[in-house]
C-alpha cells in the first residue's frame, strides 16, 4: 500500500512578511489539492498560513511543536505532535518530510535547511535565504518563483524519494 507524499513547509513565524504569508497559504492549498500531507512546525507565521491553505484545500496537516503542549498548535493543525524539544524538533520535520519548501524564514528556517542539506534533501526555496551565495550544491537548493512551481517540483522530488524507500 502506498502512502501520500509528505511535504514540509518551513518558514518564519512572527518574522514572516505579509507577502510570505500569502505565498505560504497558496503553497499549503496546492499541497492539499495534490493529495499530499503538509507537515510544518505547527505554530504561527508561515506555519499557520500554510496549514490554513491546506485546510482550505481539504488537506491534512501535521504540526511538530517545539513545546510539550498540543494546545499550542495553530487552529489549522489536524495532528499536533508535542515534542518539548524546542528547536531540536526541526530535525524531525526535515526527516519526516519527503520534500521541503522554504518560504521566507528566520534562523529556525536556516537550521531546517542545514539539516536538509546534511541529509542530502533538496529544499525548494520561495523567497528565503540565499543559499546559492554560500555555495550550497544546486541539487540541494532550488530557487523557485511561484507557489505552483514550488509544489510541483517538491511533489516530483517527493515521489522519487518515496520510490527509493520501497524495498527492492
Amino acid at each position: 500500500m502506498s502512502r501520500k507524499p509528505i511535504i514540509g513547509v518551513i518558514g518564519g513565524g512572527s518574522t514572516a512578511s505579509r507577502d510570505g504569508l500569502a505565498l505560504a497559504e497558496e503553497v499549503g492549498f496546492l499541497i492539499a489539492r495534490a493529495d499530499a500531507i503538509l507537515i510544518c512546525g505547527g505554530l504561527n507565521g508561515v506555519m499557520e498560513a500554510s496549514a490554513k491553505g491546506a485546510k482550505r484545500g481539504g488537506g491534512f496537516t501535521v504540526g511538530v511543536l517545539p513545546t510539550g503542549n498540543k494546545a499550542d498548535a495553530n487552529p489549522h493543525i489536524d495532528l499536533p505532535i508535542a515534542t518539548a524539544l524546542s528547536t531540536a524538533r526541526n530535525l524531525n520535520i526535515v526527516r519526516t518530510a519527503d520534500a521541503l519548501i522554504a518560504v521566507n524564514g528566520s534562523y529556525g528556517t536556516l537550521s531546517e535547511m542545514a539539516h536538509a542539506f546534511d541529509l542530502g534533501k533538496t529544499v525548494f526555496a520561495l523567497r528565503t535565504w540565499p543559499m546559492e551565495k554560500v555555495g550550497v550544491d544546486s541539487s540541494l537548493f532550488v530557487p523557485v518563483d511561484t507557489p505552483r512551481q514550488a509544489v510541483d517540483r517538491a511533489l516530483g522530488y517527493a515521489r522519487k524519494a518515496m520510490d527509493a524507500e520501497k524495498p527492492g
